[in-house]
C-alpha cells in the first residue's frame, strides 16, 4: 500500500502583512495549519519585519518585495521544501514590484501571484494587459514542457457574471472589463481549472474581496478575484476548494484547497 500525502494550500491577500499579523494572522495560521501559505500584498521588505512575521513559524519562506517600500509584494511559506524558487519570471518590470514567487516542488510548480490592479488610469491598465500577456506566454511555455502547475493569488479579475455582485454596473470597471474576462477564459482554456468552480460550478454570492466603502462586506457586495487554479493533471489530486468568507483581517478573504498525492 502506498502512502498518500495531503497538502493543504491557502492563498490570501493580506493587504499588509504587518497589519494582518497584528489583527489575527498568527491565530489563523495556528487554526488552519496550511502546509503551504501564499500571501499577497505584503507591503513590506522582509528586513522591515519581526522574525516571527518573517517565517510565520514555517521552515521555508520566500519573500518577493517591491523596490518601492510599502507596496505590492508576495510571500510563500511552506513546510515542504521546494527544490527551486524564483522571485519572478525574468521580467524586470513585474519582478521589481514583487509580484511573483515561483516555487518548484516535487509534484507541481506553484506560482504565488499578485496580479496588477489597472484601476488608477490608462498607464496601469496597459501595464496590467502587458502582464497578462507575458504571464500567459510564460505559463504556456511551462505547460508545453510538461510542468504541472498551480497558480494562486489575487488575480484582480472576476471571471463570470455571478463572480461580482452587480455585473451590469461593474462591466466598465477594471477587474471586470471584457478584455480581462476574455483573458481569464483563455487562461482556463490553456489547461487550467478554477478549483473552486470545479466543486461549486453554479454557486452564487461567493466572493473574496469587498471594498472598504459603503459597508460592502456587511451587504456582501463583493467580487471573486482570488483563485486557486491547477492544470488538468492535478485535478485527480484535488480533494476540496473553499472560500473562507468569514475570515476577517483584510479586505480579501482566504481561499483554501487540499490536494492528495
Amino acid at each position: 500500500m502506498t502512502n498518500s500525502k495531503t497538502i493543504k494550500l491557502i492563498t490570501w491577500n493580506v493587504n499588509g502583512i504587518r497589519a494582518c499579523y497584528d489583527k489575527n494572522l498568527p491565530s489563523f495560521v495556528e487554526s488552519e495549519k496550511p502546509d503551504i501559505l501564499c500571501l499577497q500584498e505584503t507591503k513590506a521588505h522582509i528586513e522591515q519585519t519581526e522574525p516571527a512575521i518573517q517565517s510565520l513559524g514555517y521552515k521555508n519562506y520566500f519573500w518577493s518585495s517591491a523596490i518601492k517600500k510599502g507596496y505590492s509584494g508576495t510571500a510563500t511559506f511552506s513546510n515542504l521544501k521546494p527544490f527551486d524558487v524564483f522571485r519572478g519570471i525574468d521580467k524586470p518590470e513585474y519582478d521589481s514590484e514583487g509580484r511573483i514567487v515561483w516555487s518548484q516542488f516535487e509534484k507541481f510548480d506553484l506560482y504565488n501571484i499578485y496580479f496588477p490592479n489597472g484601476a488608477s488610469g490608462q498607464p496601469r491598465h496597459q501595464f496590467k494587459q502587458n502582464f497578462l500577456k507575458d504571464l500567459f506566454s510564460h505559463l504556456d511555455f511551462e505547460i508545453k514542457r510538461g510542468r504541472d502547475i498551480i497558480v494562486v493569488g489575487d488575480y484582480n479579475i472576476a471571471h463570470l457574471e455571478f463572480d461580482v455582485y452587480a455585473p451590469k454596473g461593474l462591466s466598465t470597471e477594471s477587474g471586470f472589463l471584457p478584455e480581462e474576462r476574455k483573458w481569464m477564459t483563455e487562461f482556463l482554456n490553456l489547461g487550467f481549472t478554477d478549483c473552486y468552480r470545479h466543486f461549486h460550478p453554479e454557486e452564487k454570492n461567493m466572493y473574496s474581496w469587498w471594498s472598504y466603502k459603503d459597508q460592502a462586506r456587511l451587504k456582501n457586495n463583493g467580487w471573486r478575484i482570488d483563485y486557486i487554479c491547477a492544470t488538468k493533471n492535478l485535478i485527480k489530486n484535488l480533494k476540496s476548494c473553499e472560500i473562507l468568507m468569514n475570515q476577517l483581517g483584510s479586505d480579501h478573504c482566504p481561499v483554501v484547497a487540499t490536494f492528495e498525492f
